[in-house]
């Protein structure tokens, strides 16, 4: 957990639950501050958040706008369902003094009047409404008027004075389309949040935010995925595995299928990460399954995240194969979430996981399919990062972990994989077709159990309306591990009349 330490600063808290996690509580109180992004990023809904909430407590608040109008402002409220009868809005350019004929300069040039007169007004709205909490919007004006980098630094900088003496915690928006002095500012705040937003060749667009700065705080840097939604900006805080941490019991789990649990001795044990492998249709997903059933069955709560498979798919493949679950969902035991990754960030699926874990009290977590989570990643090597953290945050948990993976390939030599997650498993089991008797039939084996025993044999396994079935051990059964396995024994069944295979 972070650190408290007994000089930590009051802080203003902004009223987003994740954004004030990351800041360990708030922005420090009475000090300036820089929100930077470009147009589109939350910059506006971030604001008006924070004057809400500064509104929640009984604060006074201030919305100097220098580029939208006081209708727009409204509107955006209005689409978020919000209230601004606490706030003062100021729309400086909607002061009629500044459409007057006798404004138009000749001596002078414009910015040499405008700046002052633009800053007067701000000073005298301060001086009026006596304010706890300011928002000024945007610094792009500002920055025109001054055109001189030296005199906006120091016409800022002067600002910073007087807020600082009046006892108020102060935001300013800013966005990179205008270049002259551009961080010339974030030198003179105390603390700046950058807002980002990325576009990817398909699916919606992505949200992220990254404190750059806040001097006196230890904040949680890096980038934290958010999303704007009607109601304001929900932001999901990067995940830090080292913070987290609960006492458990280790144990085997169980499936309730005697020969599966003597290929792994007994079982997985508790608070591990188990990874399924094999081509498509194997049946990855249905011994996941499996163990998910036999763990609604002890009584333990279980989330299972679908990233390939549609609800309706799923109920009607258990339910083909003898597996109820409709009874435990409607407990509450299992909960099913379907992931559309094209529509997903990284930060809002963790979000998800560790709200089963941390309020649903889920004891098992099942993702199907790592295929569809990296769908979800910009890149390779961010999912390999974002999946170790999550896994040691699960194992910190007790949380047994069952991911799938589906390699490229049914037959032939060397399925491949689209990416080595098998260094992070405590368990790997990997399944395989093979011939035998003219039929193609299915091979289970274990090829990794970190910390304990397990069998090296393989068994067949097989997929019927009576459920799963997993043969005795194959002594006559040779090249499973290149990829093409070869049962070299004598004809007939291997598990007897096949009805209702699958």
């Amino acid at each position: 957990m972070r650190e408290q330490t007994q000089t930590a600063p009051e802080v203003d808290p902004i009223g987003i639950e994740g954004l004030d996690e990351i800041l360990g509580g708030g922005l420090p109180r009475n000090r300036l501050y820089l929100v930077h992004g470009d147009p589109g990023t939350g910059k506006t809904t971030l604001s008006l958040q924070f004057l809400l909430e500064g509104a929640r407590r009984g604060e006074r608040g201030l919305y100097v706008t220098l580029s939208e109008t006081g209708s727009e402002l409204m509107g955006v409220a209005r689409s978020h369902g919000w209230k601004l009868d606490n706030i003062t809005i100021y729309d400086v350019q909607g002061d009629e003094q500044h459409l007057k004929p006798e404004d138009e300069y000749t001596a002078f040039h414009p910015s040499e009047v405008e700046l002052g007169s633009t800053v007067q007004a701000l000073l005298d709205e301060v001086e009026k409404v006596n304010p706890r909490r300011v928002v000024v919007d945007s610094l792009s004006e500002m920055r025109l008027l001054a055109r001189d980098p030296l005199r906006y630094r120091r016409q800022i900088l002067a600002l910073k004075h007087y807020f600082l003496t009046r006892g108020c915690t102060f935001l300013l928006l800013d966005d990179p389309t205008t270049k002259v002095g551009e961080h010339q500012f974030q030198t003179l705040a105390h603390g700046a949040l950058v807002l980002e937003r990325i576009s990817p060749e398909y699916g919606r667009e992505r949200r992220r935010l990254q404190v750059v700065k806040m001097r006196g705080v230890d904040f949680d840097g890096g980038y934290h995925d958010f999303r704007i939604r009607r109601g304001g900006l929900v932001v999901y805080p990067r995940l830090v595995a080292a913070a987290h941490a609960k006492d458990f019991k280790p144990e085997r789990i169980t499936s309730d299928l005697p020969e599966l649990d003597a290929l792994l001795d007994g079982g997985p044990t508790r608070g591990t990460a188990n990874l399924i492998m094999g081509p498509a249709g194997c049946g990855k997903s249905t011994l996941c399954t499996q163990y998910a059933l036999a763990a609604a069955k002890r009584g333990e709560k279980v989330a299972l995240f679908t990233f390939d498979e549609r609800l309706e798919t799923l109920m009607e493949r258990t339910q083909g194969l003898g597996m109820h679950l409709q009874p435990f969902i409607d407990s509450g035991k299992i909960t099913i979430s379907q992931i559309d990754p094209a529509s997903l960030s990284p930060g809002e699926f963790v979000c998800l996981v560790r709200n089963s874990v941390e309020h649903d009290k889920a004891s098992v977590v099942v993702i199907d399919s790592l295929n569809g989570y990296l769908n979800a990643m910009p890149g390779e090597k961010f999912l390999l990062i974002q999946m170790h953290e999550l896994l040691t945050y699960l194992a910190k948990y007790g949380v047994t972990t069952w991911m799938v993976i589906a390699q490229h390939g049914l037959v032939g030599p060397g399925p491949e994989a689209p990416i080595d997650l098998s260094y992070l498993a405590d368990t790997v089991l990997l399944l395989r077709y093979f011939e035998h008797s003219g039929r193609v039939l299915k091979a289970l084996s274990v090829v990794k159990k970190r910390g304990g025993r397990h069998e090296d044999s393989i068994r067949e396994f097989q997929m019927s309306a009576a459920g799963i079935r997993v043969g005795a051990p194959l002594v006559q059964f040779e090249g499973v591990l290149s990829g093409t396995p070869r049962f070299t024994g004598g004809a007939g069944s291997l598990l007897g009349e096949r009805d209702g295979h699958r």
